[in-house]
């Protein structure tokens, strides 16, 4: 699972049934509103950000009285487990990629050249549109309310299901991510025909959200679509939970008192997350001091996460650093490792919302993060609450870093920051567009 923190979710129970449903509980302590039929929609339930968000979204809805589904697409993941008990899960049959074009093409016959190139044509479907055609029996059977829908596939799919399904669906399409760098540095040629596609179906949405202003500027100047017409929400990240959860005993012998300061980092083990820069930069700072380096995460898959821990400890070792760096893999709670590091590193080359930085600001950690595109300047305030370097400069994240631990920034700063990232102030916004 994911390096990224793993928050704290309704307990769940285990459903090994291969279609549709596990029946709710009802929602605790509903409040006095008018209960809305919500749909979240995801690929997967491995452990990502996206994955993590949604299962907030999903519970605190619930709570909150409202009937809510989640619609996954692959079944199984490591997050299976964590589907909050007051969420019915609903697991999408796939089709083949032939029927899921065709789906596609029926949905939007007059937008043939705009689906054709990013959807229609490419040797490889998207892993999402073979479950489109069950998407739209999913509507037409449960027509609720509305549906939330994340990451590009996922939304234009949404749309396009709607409008085969010919149901009053609101739909609520969010962006987790940069779309302009990835966009123009993708090595798929399809997406470099997404923008099109994205304006024409984002555009039918009763709301477009991003997680931050700078992701909706971005998604704006990387499609075309009014910037009006996108708003933002940032994830629900801190809650009583986190705080609690970070208190809870760690036994690892770095984190002990008396130890050398730890710099942490976490997030999946992919290039985006540019953990060979951290490696570098923490390997400047060691020839300086005594200092120990731990990264948590893993990457997609077993195969994946094997590969990539073998090449980052192949690095520590040839850059003279092998016995001060560790990578445990996937742990199922971060917290305590965010309050008892001495600094948190984040790598990226590109975000959405960082959710580890400002949940290790909740953990009164201080923090150093990369200028990339989106969130971590806007997160940290232009460098008001942790430094900011360029990406990929590992000269200048191994000085942060040196500053960082010299002079750390009052915890209760970082956490009166961090409690701007609030959960209930998130779901309210969402729940407002429900309809």
């Amino acid at each position: 699972m994911s390096g990224e923190p793993s928050l704290e979710l309704a307990p769940a129970r285990s459903d090994s049934a291969p279609h549709r449903v596990r029946e709710r509980e009802p929602a605790e302590h509903a409040p006095q509103r008018v209960p809305k039929r919500v749909a979240l929609l995801l690929s997967d339930l491995n452990g990502g950000g996206v994955q993590r968000m949604s299962l907030v979204v999903a519970e605190q809805l619930a709570r909150r009285g409202h009937r809510v589904d989640l619609v996954v697409c692959e079944p199984g993941g490591e997050l299976e487990e964590a589907v909050p008990a007051n969420v019915r899960r609903v697991t999408l049959r796939p089709a083949s990629g032939l029927a899921g074009r065709l789906a596609a093409l029926r949905a939007d016959p007059a937008g043939l050249a705009i689906l054709a190139r990013p959807l229609l044509l490419p040797r490889r479907v998207s892993p999402t549109l073979p479950y489109l055609p069950d998407l739209v029996s999913y509507l037409r059977r449960e027509r609720p309310d509305a549906l939330i829908a994340a990451t590009p596939n996922n939304n234009v799919e949404a749309v396009l299901a709607r409008r085969s399904a010919g149901v009053t669906t609101r739909l609520i399409l969010t962006e987790r991510t940069a779309l302009a760098e990835k966009l123009a540095t993708s090595p798929r040629w399809r997406h470099r025909y997404l923008p099109p596609l994205l304006r024409r179906t984002y555009l039918e949405a009763e709301a477009i959200v991003a997680v931050s202003e700078a992701l909706a500027d971005d998604l704006a100047a990387a499609t075309g679509i009014p910037r009006a017409r996108i708003r933002t929400i940032y994830n629900p990240l801190v809650s009583a939970a986190v705080r609690a959860r970070a208190d809870e005993p760690l036994d690892h012998p770095w984190f002990r008192p008396g130890e050398p300061p730890v710099v942490l980092s976490a997030g999946r083990l992919t290039d985006v997350k540019d953990f060979p820069t951290l490696i570098e930069a923490f390997a400047r700072l060691r020839a300086q001091r005594p200092a120990r380096l731990v990264i948590l995460g893993r990457a997609k898959d077993e195969r994946k996460t094997v590969e990539r821990r073998a090449e980052f400890a192949a690095l520590a070792e040839r850059l003279g650093v092998g016995a001060d760096v560790e990578l445990p893999g996937y742990v199922h709670n971060p917290f305590p490792y965010m309050r008892r590091a001495a600094v948190f590193a984040l790598t990226s080359r590109r975000e959405g919302l960082p959710g580890v930085l400002v949940q290790a600001m909740a953990c009164g950690c201080p923090v150093v993060s990369t200028d990339c595109p989106t969130g971590p300047r806007e997160v940290l305030a232009d460098g008001r609450f942790g430094r900011l370097v360029p990406v990929g400069d590992a000269a200048a994240l191994a000085q942060a870093l040196a500053a960082t631990l010299d002079d750390p920034p009052p915890a209760e700063l970082l956490q009166a920051r961090a409690a701007e990232f609030s959960v209930e102030r998130a779901i309210d916004r969402y729940e407002a567009l429900l309809g």
